[in-house]
């Protein structure tokens, strides 16, 4: 039986301590129970396997007489540094804690579990990054319902999402760390494989019964949310009021565009467009960043308030600089509060709350009325009259209500002293008495407080001291009245102790019900943060105000994350409802013109200054991009069906609105069938009258007869060192591929690259012979004399010869 509860050997039973373990783990079976032994946090049995596995622990063993079982541990101190090594390894964590003083405990320590830790559900700061950590949950409706919950904030928000396709969007736009599947969705194999292909995070389980109002599947996701939210941090969390959201009321950015232009995730190096514009001083700056560049904004007038904002402090440098200065000394105000609501705030944290509201009238002082914040001068009165400057980490540690406060806690630190000057006054006390000189009062944690003397004075020893411990050349004693003073000084610690909890109780009550206030203080100054940092960019690095119009014209344009990293030329581009052919050979910069359109648009529509000397753009509902390869073998799916995918959702959401950037499109088929998909893919988006960038290889192309198409090259010429680049963007199409040109400078063996230029010379020639041969048979007609049988031969016959085959072998 014991062997089935505890992994170990011996015929039982389980001592006290394995007992209580043991019940404490049965009840959170998918939790690894970490368990306070002392300074330790303790896993036995095959528990212990599994964290001495992960963790690279030495196994030792727990033995009492008649049970020895496997045994691991942590070390409290460093409890957070292995928690977020455990948390991102799979694991989820019950955290069983002693809430009660070993010395009071009358036989075994009480132990509960005080927290359950999961990679979606965390409030601790030291196990957060600033950014918003999602909770998701998923069912199905009318649609999917996805919901999402930032725990450590309270954010509650979700919306009904029709396909699949945009389920995913949604999520990568997000990056949950933690997912609640509904059960049709969880038992439904084929979709977890390919969700844990594109989302590998943790799965977990919850009921999804719906709460409040609208589509039941959002209804559902919502109840799957709060009851998992409540079982990890407790009946008492209540999240902030649910927000249902459009996607459709912000700019659409794709998964694919959001990985093509690097917003988030760096696709090589390290560099993205949020970590060039994350100029923030706070966390929740940070985040609110995040939240603007995942939902830009559809409407001019909002916008034109938030470059508002911007350019006043890009004009001021040093209001500029002395809010951002402030800033940086602000906590995370956002979080404090949540975990003020869940009674979970530390002694630091009140600490890190009074270093912040002394902040605000700073703020005030250099703002004046541009920020309106709620009046929390009480509360810091109250916070700077309690607490000692210097806080510990725990409550239990002590030391953290100012003197005169609190006036019982005053009267019980009096008694304690003059109880410890009892002990002060006894040693001289004793040796005037005893006359021996080099009699002392001593103090260790286990004989408690203790006289000792020497060797040279035992005979001069009264025989009322009871000895207790002999050394080498010294005894130590005690006497009656000082195991009574001892008891005393013990009792009035205990009751110190509980008194400052009570006072930080109550501290931290007042302080919770201004928990919305300091939400409110959080969200005022996060936009501040964001317009400092939007402005120092724009100092910094050359940006300027962009206007919205009718035509998109960027003059002296530059890609804001390549600039960083090397010298860059920069460039124009003019056009209105156009699509724009963009030739020239590879590496000249073509995918980088067509990247930093985008993102010069994308930043206008979050309220950004742009890199550029000048930007005037259209508002764009979508940007929609087929840039790159990316295989998805794994799943199926070749570099040309991936293509082809992405490219079909571009031409079903394509409108006069759309921003669309299309890379080299059909180069994953054969040369005849990739001219023919580009040539229909650049037709079909004419049609629709978006903004479309199209960089091709296909000279085809550049010879459409659109009346809205527009040729660009990227100018690059052959000299006697080879190729040279000038990244520049000209008029026109480009005259030449240069492919083989660049197979050389890529390393290609000198014997290769000049076999292929021979090829190419061959294949140029061949292909000018036929299109001569296909020209002089047409001029050699009278088409008013062909019957319309000589007619659909003469079709065959023309088509044989443009692809230089027999004509028998043409199937028409």
């Amino acid at each position: 039986m014991i062997r089935a509860m505890l992994k170990g050997e011996g015929p039982g039973p389980l001592p006290p301590l394995l007992q209580q373990y043991v019940e404490l783990r049965d009840r959170y079976p998918d939790y690894l129970l970490l368990f306070q032994v002392g300074d330790f946090y303790e896993c036995f049995g095959e528990d212990a396997e599994r964290l001495a596995r992960a963790l690279g622990l030495v196994l030792t063993h727990k033995s009492s007489k008649d049970f020895t079982t496997p045994m691991a541990g942590i070390p409290i101190r460093a409890f957070d540094a292995y928690a977020e090594r455990l948390l991102k390894m799979g694991f989820r964590l019950a955290v069983a804690d002693q809430v009660e003083p070993a010395e009071e405990a009358e036989g075994l320590v009480r132990r509960e579990v005080t927290q359950l830790l999961t990679p979606g559900t965390l409030v601790q700061e030291t196990l957060l990054s600033k950014e918003a950590n999602y909770l998701a949950a998923i069912a199905t409706g009318d649609g999917f319902g996805v919901a999402f919950l930032d725990v450590s904030t309270g954010e509650f928000k979700g919306t009904l999402l029709r396909s699949k396709s945009a389920l995913y969007d949604e999520l990568f736009r997000h990056r949950p760390a933690e997912v609640l599947l509904a059960p049709e969705l969880r038992e439904n194999r084929e979709f977890v494989e390919e969700f844990q292909k594109r989302f590998p995070v943790m799965l977990s389980e919850a009921p999804f019964e719906p709460v409040g109002e609208g589509p039941l599947a959002l209804r559902r996701a919502q109840g799957a949310l709060l009851w998992y939210a409540r079982w990890t941090q407790g009946e008492g969390f209540s999240p902030r009021p649910f927000r249902p959201y459009d996607p459709g009321a912000f700019m659409r950015l794709p998964e694919a565009t959001l990985r093509a232009l690097e917003v988030f995730e760096p696709i090589r190096g390290q560099d993205t467009l949020f970590g060039v514009l994350d100029e923030t001083r706070t966390a929740f700056g940070r985040r609110l960043l995040q939240s603007w560049l995942r939902h830009p904004l559809l409407e001019a007038g909002p916008l034109e308030a938030r470059l508002d904002r911007v350019e006043r402090f890009v004009r001021e440098g040093a209001l500029r600089e002395g809010v951002r200065r402030l800033l940086f000394r602000m906590a995370d105000l956002e979080r404090l509060a949540t975990r003020l609501e869940m009674g979970r705030a530390s002694p630091r944290d009140l600490g890190s709350l009074r270093r912040s509201l002394e902040i605000l009238p700073e703020l005030w002082a250099l703002l004046g009325e541009e920020v309106v914040l709620p009046d929390l001068g009480s509360l810091l009165e109250e916070l700077k009259a309690a607490l000692e400057e210097e806080l510990p980490l725990k409550l239990s540690e002590g030391g953290l209500i100012r003197e005169g406060y609190d006036p019982h806690l005053d009267a019980l630190r009096q008694a304690h002293r003059e109880g410890v000057a009892y002990f002060l006054e006894l040693e001289e006390r004793e040796k005037a008495r005893t006359g021996i000189p080099t009699l002392r009062v001593g103090y260790n944690a286990v004989f408690g407080y203790y006289l000792e003397v020497t060797r040279p004075y035992y005979e001069k020893v009264p025989p009322e001291y009871r000895a207790i411990q002999t050394l080498k050349d010294r005894q130590r004693y005690t006497l009656p009245e000082i195991k009574e003073r001892e008891r005393e000084l013990y009792r009035l610690e205990a009751q110190i102790r509980r008194r400052e909890e009570e006072v930080f109780l109550e501290l931290r009550e007042k302080a919770r019900k201004e928990a919305e206030a300091l939400r409110e203080v959080a969200r005022a100054l996060a936009e501040l943060d964001v317009f400092a940092a939007l402005a120092e960019v724009a100092v910094r690095y050359g940006y300027t105000r962009p206007r919205f119009g009718d035509r998109l014209h960027i003059r002296g344009g530059r890609h804001p994350v390549v600039e960083r990293r090397t010298s860059f030329v920069p460039n124009d581009l003019e056009m209105a409802h156009q699509l724009v052919l963009v030739t020239g050979p590879n590496m000249a910069g073509k995918s980088t013109y067509l990247r930093q359109t985008a993102l010069i648009a994308l930043l206008a529509q979050i309220g950004s200054f742009v890199p550029a000397e000048e930007a005037t753009l259209p508002l764009f509902d979508r940007i929609l991009t087929r840039i790159g390869a990316s295989d998805d073998l794994a799943g199926g799916r070749s570099t040309f069906m991936v293509e082809m995918e992405e490219v079909a959702l571009i031409l079903r959401e394509a409108t006069e609105k759309s921003l669309v950037l299309l890379d080299e499109v059909g180069r994953g088929t054969s040369s005849l069938d990739g001219v023919a998909i580009a040539t229909a893919v650049a037709e079909a988006l004419h049609e629709r009258r978006c903004y479309a960038l199209f960089a091709t290889h296909y000279f085809e192309l550049t010879a459409l007869p659109l009346p809205r198409l527009k040729n660009l090259h990227v100018a690059a010429k052959e000299e006697e060192g080879g190729l040279v680049f000038y990244h520049q963007v000209l008029p026109g199409p480009t005259t030449k591929s240069y492919g083989v040109e660049v197979a050389r400078m890529a390393g290609l063996p000198k014997e290769v690259v000049e076999r292929a230029k021979a090829l190419l010379q061959v294949l140029t020639a061949r292909r000018e012979g036929v299109a001569e041969a296909v020209v002089e048979r047409l001029l050699s007609l009278d088409p008013d004399s062909l019957t319309p049988l000589e007619a659909l031969r003469l079709l065959h016959e023309l088509k044989a010869l443009a692809l230089g085959a027999p004509l028998d072998t043409i199937k028409g």
